[in-house]
């Protein structure tokens, strides 16, 4: 294992999870319906099976497991709160790529669901794999206890709702002067708000969930938020670098656009230097985050450190 990180071995769990969390996918999404539901529409499926399936690193769902290996959690639990992590983060790509928000036509290297399949079937994929969410975390098989699945749900629908990365698409969208003459002037402290709502929320969550999950005491649960936090700030830092610096062969989706669309974001506040400089300042304190989980945090140590390597 290079320079003892853990590098090696995370990569190898990251993409053990994401194999994990695909097949699992595979088949929640599959053909015959569940319990109580009259049908699957054939096109709806496709398209929900087109969004959530074939791409990804499924970073998210990688927090979710290995926050919850933490506390001892089995896997079954852990991958099904997983799934309906990455159901979410699907969904969110699918209605951010339309034309009435950022108008992308390519996502993980191929077409963006609306291109594909059309706007209206899009529009449907990205309600239904939200309330699919929602109907995995509140199975049986995600956690015995009711109580343990109800904590999951209200934490999930914060995370992904009013108060969570819906509110900060629009706070994105009004930053971006979509809804008077001209975008207003953002300060640092606005823009964290923002991107912790629109993009770290999610993250924060998936760490939250391993927590819930094990049961976790207050001292060891607000550890793990903290740490989840932290990573969501800097994941966006590091993606807004990969718009300014990245390659979109490489990335999967066009780059520039954040300053053609007029975003704000901390690296056109900060510049790139300064940008990278708070980004590895992040890593440190995410890594401090976990000490109260010792040499057993070593992988959740090593994905904050990719977060700040990635390249795509």
């Amino acid at each position: 294992m290079a320079a003892n990180d853990g590098s090696s071995q995370f990569e190898a769990r990251l993409s053990e999870i994401a194999v994990s969390t695909e097949t699992l996918l595979d088949r929640l999404l599959g053909p015959s319906p569940a319990a109580a539901e009259r049908a699957r529409p054939a096109r709806l499926l496709e398209a929900m099976r087109y969004a959530s399936l074939g791409g990804g690193k499924r970073f998210r769902p990688f927090l979710v497991v290995e926050s919850a290996a933490l506390f001892a959690v089995p896997r079954e639990p852990s991958l099904m709160a997983a799934a309906a992590l990455e159901c979410v983060h699907c969904y969110s790509l699918v209605h951010d790529d339309l034309p009435a928000m950022d108008n992308d036509d390519l996502r993980r290297g191929r077409p963006t669901l609306h291109r594909a399949f059309d706007e209206a079937t899009a529009i449907l994929v990205g309600d239904s794999l939200l309330t699919f969410a929602f109907d995995i975390l509140a199975r049986p098989e995600t956690h015995p206890d009711p109580k343990v699945r109800v904590a999951l749900v209200l934490a999930l629908a914060r995370a992904s709702g009013l108060g969570g990365m819906a509110g900060g698409q629009m706070l994105d969208l009004a930053a971006e002067g979509r809804f008077a003459a001209a975008p207003p002037r953002l300060d640092l402290p606005d823009v964290e708000q923002l991107q912790a709502m629109k993009t770290g929320a999610l993250l924060r969550y998936g760490c939250l969930a391993g927590a819930i999950l094990g049961g976790a005491d207050e001292h060891r649960r607000m550890a793990l938020d903290r740490f989840g936090a932290i990573i969501g700030e800097a994941f966006q830092i590091a993606d807004d670098l990969l718009d300014v610096e990245g390659d979109a062969a490489t990335v999967g989706k066009a780059t520039g656009k954040d300053a053609n669309a007029r975003k704000a974001t901390a690296v056109g506040i900060l510049g790139v230097a300064q940008a990278k400089k708070k980004l590895f300042g992040l890593i440190d304190q995410a890594e401090c985050a976990l000490a109260p989980f010792g040499a057993d945090a070593a992988l959740l140590k090593a994905a904050a450190r990719f977060v700040a390597e990635r390249r795509a």
